[in-house]
């Protein structure tokens, strides 16, 4: 399952929604509980966007969930607040900033096209 979820996060930079991030300076992580390795993290800089594999210390917001939350939520076939909701996908830090995720990263839109 390792091989899907590295696929998902490198297609990040691709589907960032350049608009919405326009005016962010923010770094987004994700925790994946059983993944190795399983932290990975997003800086978005006014627009434009960077994958660091292995993550950072002190980012603006953590999603931690297991693999198999992460590619439901990221593929869309998850709806991710039922995931939150239900305790499958937790968030450490600016709940604002996670909350605008699907915005910034929208299911099945490539930007890079």
């Amino acid at each position: 399952m390792g091989t899907r979820v590295q696929e998902l996060f490198e297609s990040l930079a691709g589907r960032l929604n350049r608009e919405q991030a326009a005016q962010l300076e923010r770094t987004i992580q994700w925790r994946i509980t059983d993944e190795d390795p399983g932290l990975w993290a997003f800086k978005i800089d006014n627009g434009s966007g960077q994958l660091i594999p292995g993550g950072v210390d002190g980012p603006d917001a953590t999603f931690v969930t297991d693999s198999q939350t992460w590619i439901g939520v990221a593929e869309g076939s998850l709806d991710p607040m039922r995931q939150f909701m239900s305790g499958k996908l937790k968030v450490e830090g600016d709940m604002m900033l996670a909350l605008k995720v699907p915005k910034l990263f929208p299911v099945g839109v490539d930007h890079d096209d």
